[in-house]
């Protein structure tokens, strides 16, 4: 993307109102949500006859092409595609639609018949290079499937296709010829998309920093017969904080969603784009289980963007252990997973049995009863993988700020497979929405002019980042004391004694192979995304941080004294053992049979500083009426911390209160000390 270009987001607002424009008439919520369903309806049913009049290898051949009946490159605007390729649809007989809502459902069509032109593409790479065992490709398998496939496509998608082409060789024993052999068209969701409309359908205005102004043409009957069935509607719209005021407002899609109408209302800022080379600092993350992201920071120090430059390490790992939260969704997961199975297990009896059964009316309310839990707790987890994957990169972005970092380096997850224990492994990986987090980082980051660049994922747990690639495999083991156990957890390196956890020596493979091989970084003509294709590897150098001086060295350096005076300067007059230290023992008699003194403190028992569980003396009496206060009595002009609530470390901004990350710090600038840093060696 060229400089000075606009990042685009995307922001839900809720139309609790609207107002008809010609009498003033106040429309309420329930009768604005039916409109709105009456044009989403209409919308809907002329683009599902395209997707389904559409649905053939030949159409399908023709918007692949990029050509028209005219021979003519075909535009990227859905509808005028569409209307070039003489694919055109009207209402229903007695039905008056203007042209602008033909305009929005031709868009939508065409949405979907491109996204299938995609999946088309992956299902015959799949097809044409099939492997021998489906469950496991080799890595001569894998090379000639992504010599066909597409850019962008996941290892998630490859396996979800390989699985569908499975399931339809087992039921016809012979592969499918296409897509639409494989599948059945496409359901339209109920929304209407108004990108392809001008002012004769909606205008859009902002009224202010949190308000703007949708004015849109509702019918108002359910099959509008003529023009005077269709009036202006003004939607007054509450904006989010997340919505910048310099943000420019673009043209929404309106749906309806639990009986309240939804906006979702796009919108860009202007930005300054990072450039793709030319990176000194960077932090690389590497994904995990427990921890969902786990980096550290790189320079690249003399010989930079070349093969001969050396990356160091700040020697600080950063950790975003989410535990808690990946424990609550897998146990929302497995509760989802069993109402799913008790649903279609009473859709089955209930097909077994006619109305007329008196089981049926009881069954048919126990089966829409467990529908609706299911539908909420669907609604639960997805609003919890979007909370977790933006609380994380709001991390993982605010790691690199402070860091003074220009690119950020993160594992590509089009490479990037489980290996090993794939029931629950995999699982596992595919809960923590890493897509959601690659997009979240690459918009936040977007904001602070901070490049996001994807690298190869493959074998960068398996070599010591520290003593060489290749020469020096890690062994992984639970943990640095159970060196000869087998594990995931910890990494060990035999060669130059590496001790350290594994995700960590990962990260710091990551951003080596980042600094080293960003001049083979390429750019996505059509998504911008970036990635690194060409392995550089190099090793990396851990430098020692200065340590904080301890209090007594800093009393000393302000008193001026030393710290550690020399032998000479010593008392050498004494000739007696230095007396025991009195422990610290519950206070016992003193025998006064020997002549000692009771009053001698020499001979007392040192009281214990510990702070007593309870008072040793009657607390003091309250000033009102009420319970006495538990506990030491807060001491006058004494500051109180402050708390939230809802984070446990504010400071942290993980908005989770049982999330457990590293915290964000003001780094030292990196080239501040000495030109060559000492690697650090732990044993």
């Amino acid at each position: 993307m060229p400089s000075g270009s606009a990042l685009t987001a995307t922001a839900t607002c809720t139309a609790h109102a609207a107002t008809v424009e010609a009498t003033g008439e106040v429309v309420a919520q329930p009768l604005l949500a039916q409109r709105v369903a009456w044009l989403s309806g209409l919308a809907g049913d002329l683009t599902a006859c395209i997707v389904a009049a559409r649905w053939s290898a030949a159409d399908l051949d023709a918007l692949a092409s990029g050509r028209g009946l005219d021979g003519r490159v075909l535009p990227s605007k859905g509808w005028m595609a569409v209307r070039r390729l003489g694919w055109g649809v009207g209402p229903a007989a007695g039905v008056h639609v203007c042209d602008r809502v033909l305009r929005c459902a031709q868009e939508q069509a065409a949405r979907l018949l491109r996204l299938a032109v995609h999946r088309r593409v992956v299902v015959a790479a799949i097809v044409a290079s099939w492997p021998r065992d489906p469950g496991v490709r080799t890595d001569a398998e894998w090379v000639a499937l992504r010599a066909v496939l597409p850019d962008g496509v996941s290892v998630a998608e490859v396996r979800n296709r390989t699985r569908q082409i499975r399931a339809y060789l087992d039921r016809h024993e012979v592969f499918p010829a296409d897509l639409t052999d494989l599948e059945e068209p496409p359901k339209v969701a109920a929304q209407v998309v108004l990108a392809a409309a001008d002012r004769q359908l909606l205008t859009l205005q902002r009224t202010g920093e949190r308000g703007a102004l949708l004015r849109v043409r509702l019918p108002l009957v359910q099959s509008p017969t003529c023009a005077r069935d269709w009036a202006w509607h003004v939607l007054p719209l509450a904006l989010p904080p997340t919505v910048a005021p310099e943000a420019k407002l673009c043209a929404p899609t309106v749906r309806v969603s639990k009986g309240r109408v939804r906006v979702d209302l796009p919108f860009k800022i202007p930005i300054t784009v990072a450039p793709a080379t030319g990176h000194t600092v960077g932090c690389g993350f590497d994904w995990g289980l427990n921890t969902v992201l786990t980096g550290t920071a790189g320079h690249l120090t003399e010989g930079r963007e070349t093969s001969d430059g050396r990356v160091i390490g700040d020697g600080r790992p950063l950790a975003y252990d989410a535990r808690g939260v990946s424990a609550k969704l897998h146990r929302l997961r497995a509760e989802r997973q069993h109402l799913a199975a008790k649903h279609r297990h009473q859709e089955r009896l209930l097909a077994r049995i006619t109305p007329a059964d008196p089981r049926f009316a009881q069954l048919a309310a126990a089966w829409q009863r467990i529908g609706v839990e299911h539908e909420r707790l669907c609604a639960r987890i997805r609003h919890l993988n979007k909370a977790l994957a933006w609380s994380a990169s709001r991390w993982a972005v605010d790691q690199a700020v402070f860091a003074g970092a220009t690119v950020i380096y993160l594992e590509d997850l089009a490479t990037l497979e489980a290996r090993g224990r794939r029931g629950r492994a995999n699982a596992r990986l595919s809960g923590q929405v890493r897509g959601q987090i690659v997009e979240a980082i690459r918009h936040l980051a977007a904001k602070h002019t901070i490049a996001v660049v994807t690298v190869p994922a493959r074998g960068t747990s398996r070599f010591c980042p520290r003593c060489g690639t290749g020469t020096s495999p890690l062994t992984h083991c639970p943990a640095p004391d159970r060196l000869t156990e087998k594990g995931w957890t910890w990494a060990y390196c035999p060669a130059c004694g590496l001790s350290c956890d594994r995700d960590w020596a990962a990260a710091e493979r990551i951003v080596s192979r980042g600094l080293l091989g960003q001049n083979a970084t390429r750019t996505h003509r059509s998504t911008g995304a970036r990635t690194i294709v060409t392995i550089v590897e190099g090793n990396v150098a851990r430098a020692r941080r200065p340590r904080k001086p301890t209090r007594a060295a800093r009393r000393a350096r302000r008193t001026r004294t030393d710290l550690h005076p020399r032998p000479a300067a010593r008392d050498r007059s004494k000739n007696r053992p230095t007396p025991k230290r009195p422990t610290r023992t519950p206070n016992k008699p003193i025998n006064n049979s020997a002549g000692h003194s009771a009053n001698n403190p020499a001979e007392q028992a040192m009281t214990s500083s510990r702070v007593p569980d309870r008072r040793t003396v009657p607390a003091p009496p309250p000033a009102s009426g009420g319970q006495r206060p538990a506990g030491r009595a807060p001491k006058p002009g004494r500051h109180q911390p402050d708390r939230t609530g809802h984070v446990r470390n504010s400071h942290h901004r993980t908005g989770f209160h049982h999330a457990k990350a590293t915290p964000v710090l003001t780094l030292a600038k990196h080239g501040g000390g000495p030109k060559q840093a000492t690697p650090v060696r732990v044993a």
